[in-house]
């Protein structure tokens, strides 16, 4: 498996994040919907990675920088031809390894509280997150649900 770095401009990686934001915009109310579209994802406080093999994007996934040491998960997503094969845990895998060398010793997420979002909530809980209350910009909200892990 290999990561890139930022690559918004390969088409692989465009269609991949529109159809994130889209089917999450589908599924979640407004006003509860935190999904980051590509301008989002450009901010300096992001770091964004498309993850592949052999030439094929397996998904993608990002860290924003909260406060010094914190950072949160985003933009998770599991290329439709490699889900429920382990996709997801090596995205996440890779996640906190970067995490890791960028010195956050915590990090968070916030994913949402309907059916469709469960294997999401499984897949946080798999790896050691807690259920916690909002952080950073995040209010209490029925239609979501807020995980915090320690490094």
């Amino acid at each position: 498996m290999k990561s890139i770095e930022g690559n918004f401009n390969d088409p692989d990686v465009n269609d991949l994040l529109n159809k994130h934001f889209i089917e999450l915009r589908s599924v979640s109310p407004a006003g509860s919907t935190h999904v980051l579209d590509i301008a989002g994802l450009k901010d300096n406080t992001i770091k964004f990675w498309s993850l592949w093999e052999n030439n094929e994007i397996i998904g993608c996934g990002a860290l924003k920088f909260l406060e010094k040491g914190h950072g949160e998960f985003k933009s998770i997503r599991v290329a439709d031809n490699f889900r429920k094969k382990g996709t997801g845990e090596k995205i996440i895998n890779h996640l906190i390894k970067e995490a890791k060398k960028l010195d956050i010793i915590k990090l968070s997420v916030e994913t949402g509280a309907g059916n469709f979002f469960s294997p999401a909530r499984k897949l946080f809980k798999k790896f050691g997150f807690i259920e916690c209350q909002p952080f950073a910009h995040y209010k209490v909200d029925p239609n979501s649900c807020y995980y915090t892990l320690e490094l």
